[in-house]
């Protein structure tokens, strides 16, 4: 017999898997300002700046590990809030710090679920994901948390510019997701690469945005009706003074005056004097409600000097006296169409306006209270709502504010006309055409999935431990 030699089988040496470039500090920083640099531009100068602010965002995950993306984005949120958002300093004194913390907190967490996608699922894979983990905290950040708050996103950045075509198809949520898209596909490329593959998203942008607006100056609609209206800004007037500027605006179809023209139920006077001159007027005041609270209140006062509508608001400001929330938002059934009414801050949710879209309105109307004291880049910020919102539902808005800016804006998201910051006593006055239904965008639906998918991708994180989702990935840890 022929002894054979004993074998045993080893498994073969595994190889570690390609691991992301190693934490660069210097080249994380120089993103991270860049950051920074192109939020405060996209917002000053114009809004194609964001571009660069999410391709930094994702520069920087790719670039840092663990608790380091994190404190990365969490500086890039801060030092992009606190500017814009000075007006919390204003309102709140220093606990402004810690609102501004609040909001910069989910850009740290993107920047950090980001950096974890790249690390634990590859380039590929990871990349796919990051346009679904920033719609996700996003949508979140924006409108369904407590403190929700929408202001200073992507989407408000291109108020007013050649992208608002997009807007009734994409809306704001939407031309975010596809931009992260877009920069996540370049971000992975070569220099050359990169910069052929930016001309040609670039060109192929530019094409759709002619195709979408060419489509828009075709549109005609038979017959709409046609309503004159005119508003007055006045903070905190006295009823004389109400009485004074109604005498100067009659004569149009609707007169609207700005939220807390008044600070109760409509007065006596006030009705007889829409009674005498057969007016329709829209005027802020408050409710009484149980306990001693109010409902912060749009009242439509008819010709015959009775209520004939009014709409509370639906989400008043956090830590403010701003009364109760609606119970219901309806639609006022005017002699010209149907209306829907968001009373200031309303306006800033999609979730509120888009109840009033889904019930058939053909036109907003939006009493506002900007307070003078707040500043003028407040005012500027607060006056992109409204442009972003008419080009996504595709129906006019009229927005009076105590202070300015206020608006009226036409179905295609285009100011007619506006009347300026303070600008107490000025006027605005103008017509707009209420023509079919508005229409909701596609991210009304890619909004709530991308939240789910942010937070499955984060409790995942979770239940594989927090100290495991801070540090990298042994094979990432090890390889050279």
């Amino acid at each position: 017999m022929v002894a054979t030699p004993l074998t045993i089988d080893r498994p073969e040496p595994q190889v570690a898997e390609p691991a992301l470039p190693r934490s660069s500090f210097p080249a994380a920083s120089f993103w991270a300002i860049a950051a920074v640099a192109s939020l405060h531009a996209a917002y000053g100068l114009a809004g194609y700046w964001m571009f660069g602010y999410l391709l930094a965002l994702v520069q920087v995950a790719r670039l840092t590990r663990g608790r380091g993306s994190f404190y990365f984005g969490l500086a890039i949120g801060f030092f992009s809030a606190a500017p814009q958002l000075n007006c919390f300093w204003t309102i709140f004194g220093p606990a402004a710090v810690v609102l501004w913390l609040v909001v910069a907190f989910w850009i740290g967490l993107f920047v950090w679920l980001a950096n974890q996608a790249l690390i634990r699922l590859g380039a590929r894979w990871g990349g796919l994901l990051i346009p679904f983990l920033w719609t996700g905290l996003e949508y979140f950040r924006s409108e369904l948390y407590y403190l929700k708050f929408s202001w200073v996103n992507f989407g408000y950045a291109f108020a007013g510019s050649a992208f608002e075509p997009l807007l009734k198809w994409v809306g704001m949520y939407g031309l975010g997701f596809l931009a992260m898209g877009g920069v996540v596909l370049i971000s992975g490329l070569p220099p050359k690469k990169a910069v052929l593959m930016g001309l040609r998203l670039s060109l192929a942008t530019i094409v759709v945005l002619f195709a979408l607006a060419y489509r828009q100056m075709g549109e005609r609609v038979s017959a709409p009706a046609t309503v004159s209206v005119a508003g007055l800004q006045l903070e905190f007037p006295t009823e004389q003074e109400i009485l004074t500027a109604l005498d100067r605006l009659k004569g149009v179809d609707l007169i609207v005056l700005s939220e807390y023209t008044l600070d109760g139920p409509v007065p006596e006077k006030i009705r007889t004097w829409c009674r005498d001159h057969a007016q329709y007027l829209v005027i802020g005041g408050k409710d009484p409600a149980p306990g001693g609270n109010f409902f912060d209140t749009a009242f439509v006062v008819g010709p015959g000097g009775d209520i004939v509508f009014r709409q509370v608001k639906s989400v008043p400001i956090q830590f403010f006296k701003d009364g109760l929330p609606a119970e219901e938002q309806k639609l006022w059934v005017s002699p010209w169409g149907k209306i829907g009414f968001c009373v200031c801050y309303d306006l800033s949710y999609s979730r509120v306006t888009d109840r009033l879209v889904r019930q058939g309105a053909q036109a907003i109307i939006v009493p506002t209270m900007d307070v003078i004291d707040w500043g003028s880049w407040e005012h500027r910020l607060h006056a992109r709502v409204g442009l972003i919102r008419a080009a996504e539902y595709g129906v006019p808005i009229v927005r009076v504010a105590s202070s300015g800016i206020s608006q009226i804006i036409d179905q295609a998201g285009r100011e007619l006309a506006t009347a300026r910051f303070p600008g107490q006593g000025e006027v605005i006055s103008g017509s707009i055409a209420l023509a079919g239904r508005g229409t909701l965008p596609f991210d009304r639906g890619l909004g709530p999935l991308a939240t789910c998918v942010a937070a499955a991708w984060f409790l995942w994180g979770l239940a594989r431990g927090v100290g495991g989702w801070f540090r990298p990935p042994e094979h990432a840890a090890n390889a050279s």
